[in-house]
């Protein structure tokens, strides 16, 4: 009974840690669908611009601060920098 319970409470928890930023996420092809993205994974956006043709996105989660590269031709993270 214990194992179907923990199996059961596992499944539940799987898509909370699929919202964990990686370099594989594709987070759209605008700013605006960058950063509603990373806001909907509970990321709290700082700022966003164009930077040599990607969109670079400052963000903070967890007292955590980071900042992203995507390549708007395909939506995918060119770049992850976590900075603490």
């Amino acid at each position: 009974m214990r194992k179907i319970a923990l199996i059961t409470l596992m499944a539940f928890a799987a898509p909370a840690f699929a919202a964990d930023l990686t370099a594989d996420t594709m987070l759209g092809k605008t700013m605006d669908e960058v950063k509603t993205t990373l806001t909907d994974m509970g990321y709290e956006v700082r700022k966003a611009e164009m930077e040599d043709g990607n969109i670079e996105v400052y963000f903070v989660k967890d007292g955590k601060m980071g900042e992203v590269y995507v390549a708007p031709e395909t939506g995918a993270i060119t770049k992850l920098d976590w900075k603490n």
